[in-house]
C-alpha cells in the first residue's frame, strides 16, 4: 500500500502539463490571469457539494492513502483534485488547439451531439431523484452544457474531440482513486447513490462529472480572456 497515493496521483497528474507551460509554442502562462479566476471559481462550486455528500456518506475516503490534513471535512488531497486534475485537463485541451487548430467538429455533429447529451442528462435529473450524486452530478453537467451552449457554442465544437482524449487519462487516474490496481479504493462511493454501473471500477456518472468540471474551467476560462481584452489573450473560439 502507497501511503499519500492519492497526493501522489494529483502531483504527478500536474507535473507534465505545468513543466511544459512555457513551452514558447504553447505559453499557457499567458492565460493565467484568466484560468485561475476560473480553476478556484469551479473548484468552489464542485466542493459546495463535495462538502455535505461527503458528510452525508455518499461517498467517502479510505485514511490509508492520505495525510492528515483536513478542509471541511475533505481531505486536502480532495481539494488539490479540483486544481490539479482540471490544470492538467485544460492545459492539455489548449495544447491540443495549438497543436490541431483546425481540427474541429462541424455545427451540425455538435448539435446532435449537444441534443444527445440535453435527452440523457434531462432523463436523469428527472428519473433519479433517490440517487443524489446522478441527480446532482446530472444537473450540474446539463446547466453547465447549455450555460456553454448559450455563452460559447463554438467552444463545444472542440471540446468534444478533446475530451474523449482526456477521458484516457482520467479514467485512469479515476481508475486508481476507485480502487483499480491498488488494494483497496482511495475514493469508495455509496450504490445506493448512484446508477451502480461502473467502468471497471469508475462509476459511470464520473463521465459526466469530468466532463462538467473540465468543461466548467474552459468557459469561464475563455469567458475571461474575453473580458480582460489583452491581445495576446484572445479566446480560441468565435
Amino acid at each position: 500500500m502507497i501511503s499519500k497515493l492519492y497526493l501522489w496521483l494529483n502531483l504527478g497528474s500536474v507535473l507534465i502539463p505545468f513543466i511544459f507551460t512555457f513551452h514558447p509554442r504553447l505559453r499557457f502562462d499567458k492565460k493565467f490571469k484568466a484560468f485561475f479566476p476560473a480553476l478556484m471559481l469551479s473548484a468552489l462550486l464542485y466542493l459546495m457539494w463535495d462538502v455535505p455528500f461527503t458528510m452525508m456518506g455518499f461517498w467517502g475516503f479510505n485514511a490509508d492513502y492520505l495525510m492528515e490534513f483536513r478542509w471541511f471535512h475533505l481531505p486536502i488531497e480532495e481539494v488539490l483534485f479540483f486544481l490539479c486534475i482540471p490544470y492538467a485537463c485544460v492545459f492539455s485541451h489548449y495544447t491540443m488547439v495549438t497543436v490541431k487548430p483546425d481540427q474541429l467538429l462541424t455545427m451540425k455533429t455538435t448539435r446532435i451531439i449537444n441534443i444527445i447529451l440535453i435527452v440523457l442528462l434531462s432523463i436523469l435529473s428527472v428519473t433519479c431523484f433517490d440517487k443524489a450524486y446522478t441527480l446532482v452530478n446530472a444537473l450540474c453537467t446539463l446547466i453547465i452544457l447549455l450555460t456553454t451552449m448559450m455563452v460559447r457554442p463554438q467552444l463545444l465544437r472542440k471540446f468534444y474531440l478533446t475530451y474523449l482524449v482526456l477521458l484516457i487519462p482520467f479514467l485512469m487516474v479515476d481508475g486508481i482513486l476507485t480502487g483499480s490496481l491498488i488494494d483497496a479504493p482511495i475514493v469508495w462511493y455509496n450504490d445506493a447513490e448512484n446508477l451502480g454501473i461502473r467502468i471497471f471500477t469508475i462509476p459511470i456518472e464520473d463521465v459526466f462529472y469530468g466532463m462538467g468540471l473540465i468543461l466548467l474551467n474552459l468557459l469561464l476560462t475563455e469567458v475571461f480572456l474575453t473580458l480582460s481584452k489583452s491581445p495576446h489573450q484572445t479566446p480560441s473560439y468565435r
